[in-house]
């Protein structure tokens, strides 16, 4: 008996338990250098379940010879906007959009006791105010000076302006977005005009999470940008090769999720032709296909689209067409979805948004960076919406619904774009950004964006405890959180 095998089985008699000959004859196949961490892993699982035998089905499922049955791996898709696309025309369609929006964003602030008390911009402009009263709308503008904020704000029925003398309600009222929704309270001023005395958000709630019965794990990645010669395929595939291997967590792991940007697309920006290896759509997509069949047939893989992908650059985005891909389409275990998308993993609501509006936030916001990322993502919760800015770098086009606002509440919020792994939590959100499998280009050296690719997310959707593997060589390469 090879010594590494006599020490490996010593352990697991030590620690009380039996093992199968027929599990013995597979010990003694194993590649010795694995003998002891694997006795050691399938020791600590079988003493958690109070079993102490070690037996041939342990062995097969563990090595994946054998996949565990007890795992769930049930996806639903709840909301994504392939379908729901129907762009209005002109003013017409943005009356819509921003109608939609000023309703939802209006019937999830009622939930407030506050609401009670809400009435209309005509409302407050044409009454003579005694008591304080709440006012709710979409910001127009947003003007301080002389130490004096003033704030219009736009409902259905016209424009109210309130002014804000408080120092700290100015602060939180400097952080609004253009077009952002927001409910304030009011008074009348002395001589003429009314004064913000609150701001209100419409904000997310506390609220237990959802979780999965069994240890399932999901794994959360986006811009790949493949097709780029700055996609990091090697590591990449060695990543895929992982999801194969004998260790425990990659055993457990039943989706994946891609939030956009998995090929480096064509005619993006200037002189992008220089950049891929891949110089066609098509090619960019084989390749995404090949490495995605390298992915274990029991994982459910989920896409969505981000601005690099083909197809619609407006928000929301259908997903990647059939008629580039229709491999992608056609495979048992891969979900093609729009952006933004929610989906259900086992009963555990994800909302995956690919990200296009943290450019317009950043640029606008005092205090947020594209370095902390999960900042922006806070920002969005609270806001109820994914791109509140209209007008700005993101395109959004004029959909008779906005799909766009935050409805429900998810257990995680996946979002990518800026190639920065990093988590957080916020009231009960897991909020994780999952970076990217791209080396740094020239431009983002140029205006000095400092990626920290090659970071693979994984979630047990049981206890929420989150792993990473880094793929990456460089030292400094390290996950935010």
């Amino acid at each position: 008996m090879k010594k590494e095998l006599s020490f490996a089985l010593n352990y697991a008699l030590n620690k009380g338990f039996q093992i199968h000959p027929d599990a013995f004859k597979i010990l003694e196949d194993l590649d010795v250098d694995k003998l002891e961490k694997i006795i050691k892993e399938i020791v600590r699982e079988k003493s958690r379940e109070k079993l102490f035998q070690i037996d041939q089905d342990d062995l097969e499922t563990y090595l994946g010879i054998k996949e565990d049955s007890t795992i769930q791996s049930t996806v639903k898709i709840l909301s994504e906007p392939t379908s729901k696309i129907t762009s209005g025309e002109g003013v017409k369609g943005y009356n819509a959009l921003f109608s939609s929006r000023f309703n939802k964003l209006k019937r999830i602030i009622s939930d407030r006791p506050e609401s009670k008390m809400l009435k209309s911009a005509a409302f407050v402009k044409t009454t003579k105010i005694e008591d304080d009263l709440y006012v709710c709308g979409l910001v127009s503008e947003r003007n301080s000076e002389r130490n004096v904020t003033k704030l219009l704000l736009e409902d259905p029925s016209g424009t109210f302006e309130g002014i804000i003398f408080d120092d700290e309600l100015q602060k939180l009222a400097d952080t609004l977005l253009i077009d952002q929704f927001v409910m304030v309270r009011v008074s009348s001023a002395k001589n003429s005009g009314y004064i913000i005395k609150d701001i209100i958000l419409p904000d997310i709630p506390e609220q237990a999470k959802n979780k999965s019965e069994t240890e399932a794990y999901a794994v959360f990645l986006s811009d790949l940008h493949i097709g780029s010669k700055y996609f990091m395929e090697n590591e990449f595939s060695e990543f895929i090769s992982w999801l194969s291997s004998p260790d425990p967590v990659a055993r457990k792991i039943r989706f994946i999720l891609i939030g956009g940007d998995m090929v480096d697309g064509v005619g993006i920006y200037p002189n992008q032709n220089k950049e891929l290896v891949c110089q066609t759509i098509q090619e960019q997509l084989k390749k995404a296909e090949d490495l995605i069949d390298k992915i274990p047939k029991n994982m459910k893989v989920i896409i969505m689209p981000g601005n690099h992908d083909p197809g619609r650059r407006a928000l929301p985005q259908p997903a990647i067409p059939k008629k580039y891909n229709s491999g992608l389409w056609e495979r048992e275990n891969v979900f093609m979805v729009g952006n933004p998308a929610v989906v259900s993993l086992n009963g555990v609501i994800v909302t995956m948004f690919h990200g296009q509006s943290i450019d317009d936030i950043v640029k606008t916001t005092p205090g947020l960076s594209y370095d902390r990322p999960t900042d922006v993502m806070r920002h969005l919760l609270r806001a109820r919406h994914l791109s509140p800015i209209y007008g700005s770098q993101t395109p959004i086009a004029p959909e008779m619904e906005d799909v766009l606002v935050i409805e429900n509440v998810p257990d995680i919020f996946h979002v990518g774009h800026v190639h920065r792994a990093q988590l957080d939590m916020y009231k009960g959100v897991l909020l994780l950004n999952s970076g990217s499998w791209q080396a740094q280009t020239p431009f983002q050296a140029s205006v000095g964006m400092t990626p920290n690719p090659g970071i693979a997310l994984m979630v047990n959707l049981k206890t929420f405890q989150v792993f990473h593997q880094n793929y990456s060589s460089n030292s400094d390469n390290v996950l935010q959180s």
